[in-house]
């Protein structure tokens, strides 16, 4: 199944919705700012996926030179006031703890195969070029921010999303080109408050935007459990809130080894490295930092198939 862009009714709603809050947005990010087309998680339908293994990835020259994070840094963003006292299934605490201990773990080990500074088309870096990092920064202290001293749109649009990405930018200190060159802002946002299409054309979603702070990733990342089944809820036993995790370490991964959605890599279909493993039969929960978290396979050049 191709999920490269999202499909005709949320096309349509994204678009009208960013014409509406355009001016809006600019007033919040620099003029020339352009969000990429969203590269989406697609729902669960019922049944595990078998693994798309018709081709490898392949690298598309990147984005002003950018195509991986060589250092990734995350940075989780809960937007509204919405958040405050409102958070029933405990999302923003085992959000912290994934990406707390998600960083040098076996699971996210094989996107240091994937590079940048190679020629397009490179399916091996064989040890050319910078390769993507394995270790993940986030520290629950330095890199969450509360943005809850006013309501977040009840039903963002990308344009606003990415303003939200750049005003993180901005309350983070990445004011810089060179510092959001490995860094990725997740947007958060509270039950009952996501965007249109959730849980029935997407799970999340992950672009980028220009800004005066160069470009800039972030991930729309809703309230996962509000979706039940459809977004990972009870998936392979894993428990209620197995979703959060599978979810968030889908697009991280891909921010990671496709930082600017499609200057990364992507297989010939449009597929990232978390997409053609979504939904395998093997996710599982996978030992991280002293703990464990659901999370799903990822597709390897190197093994030609999806590994944990």
């Amino acid at each position: 199944m191709r999920r490269r862009y999202l499909c005709g009714a949320l096309v349509a709603v994204l678009a009208t919705a960013a014409a509406l809050s355009a001016a809006a947005s600019r007033a919040a990010i620099h003029s020339t700012m352009k969000p990429a087309g969203p590269s989406v998680m697609r729902v669960f339908k019922g049944k595990p996926a078998r693994p798309t293994k018709t081709n490898n990835l392949s690298y598309r020259g990147g984005v002003g030179g950018i195509g991986v994070e060589t250092a990734p840094r995350v940075y989780l963003v809960l937007w509204g006031s919405q958040w405050t006292g409102n958070d029933p299934s405990g999302e923003a605490s085992i959000l912290e703890s994934f990406y707390t201990n998600v960083g040098g773990s076996q699971w996210l080990n094989s996107v240091k195969q994937y590079c940048q500074g190679v020629p397009t088309g490179t399916v091996s870096c064989n040890g050319a070029g910078t390769p993507a990092g394995g270790t993940v920064s986030f520290s629950s202290t330095a890199s969450v921010w509360a943005d809850n001293g006013s309501t977040a749109p009840s039903s963002p649009s990308q344009a606003q999303l990415a303003a939200e990405a750049v005003n993180a930018a901005a309350h983070f200190g990445q004011t810089t080109a060179s510092l959001n060159a490995s860094a990725q802002y997740v947007i958060a946002t509270a039950t009952g408050n996501n965007s249109s299409g959730f849980g029935t054309s997407y799970c999340a979603w992950h672009s980028s935007t220009s800004s005066q702070y160069g470009n800039i990733a972030y991930t729309n990342l809703p309230y996962m459990t509000d979706a039940g089944p459809s977004c990972g809820a009870g998936f392979n036993g894993l428990g209620a809130t197995a979703g959060i995790t599978i979810v968030s370490g889908h697009e991280m991964a891909e921010s990671i080894t496709d930082q600017f959605p499609n200057g990364g890599w992507l297989d010939r279909n449009g597929e990232e490295n978390a997409d053609k493993c979504a939904w395998s039969a093997a996710t599982s929960a996978q030992p991280m930092g002293g703990a464990s978290f659901p999370v799903q396979p990822l597709w390897s050049n190197a093994s030609g198939g999806c590994v944990q």
